[in-house]
């Protein structure tokens, strides 16, 4: 007995199995397009959850790693020049001469030398500091919806939101925000109202408004309120 077959439809959904689908694949996550279509789409990444584990923006270290540069060019130029003069038959220059008689007469426990290793492996350990650490502490990763784009938020343009939505609930005469990567502090002042109230909105406002920033690691929030001093 042959199944009934309806001109007005010509395309059936087929389950996974019956498609072809590869291992592991769902049913859910079949996609096909209408051929003579030439659509494409872009590929699509989940929301990242709120809280999780995103990389920050790097810091190009330009100015640390031109002045490091400059300097070993010049010192190894002028190390060069003196070798080279040397060769020639020239004497060395007075500097090398009484660096080399220092590091032969000098001990290893005098001041001098271990003032300049201490100078040398705090210098080492801030270029390694510079190189380890990402920095632009001041931007804050966004959540990121599609592959090869990635956005970051300036902790003063985050604070400006934050006050804005302060501003926002009655009771706030003023209001003072600083944003970090993990906390964002909040000062308020209000001139009427009770404080548990209006802490209690500003909680909720602030909450809200964090939430809308779309940041990839929202900070916590701290909210203080307190009354105006009294003038006179």
């Amino acid at each position: 007995m042959s199944e009934p077959h309806d001109p007005q439809d010509t395309t059936r959904h087929l389950p996974a199995a019956e498609a072809g689908a590869a291992p592991g694949q769902g049913a859910g996550s079949l996609t096909a397009d209408r051929p003579g279509s030439g659509s494409t789409r872009e590929p699509v990444l989940p929301p990242e959850r709120s809280g999780g584990r995103t990389a920050r923006f790097r810091s190009g270290r330009r100015i640390p790693a031109a002045v490091v540069a400059l300097l070993l060019l010049a010192g190894t130029g002028l190390l060069l020049y003196d070798v080279a003069a040397v060769r020639a038959g020239h004497p060395a220059m007075r500097w090398r001469r009484s660096l080399a008689d220092e590091l032969a007469t000098r001990h290893l426990d005098d001041v001098w030398v271990l003032a300049g290793a201490a100078a040398a492996a705090a210098i080492g350990l801030w270029l390694l500091v510079l190189a380890l650490t990402p920095g632009l502490r001041a931007l804050l990763p966004m959540r990121r919806a599609h592959t090869g784009v990635r956005a970051a938020l300036h902790r003063d343009a985050a604070a400006l939101v934050l006050r804005d939505r302060a501003m926002e609930v009655a009771g706030v005469h003023s209001v003072r925000v600083r944003a970090r990567r993990r906390k964002a502090k909040v000062r308020a002042l209000s001139h009427f109202r009770e404080l548990d109230d209006v802490r209690a909105d500003l909680d909720t406002a602030l909450g809200a408004g964090i939430a809308e920033l779309g940041l990839a690691r929202p900070p916590r929030l701290s909210v203080r309120v307190r009354r105006p001093e009294k003038k006179g």
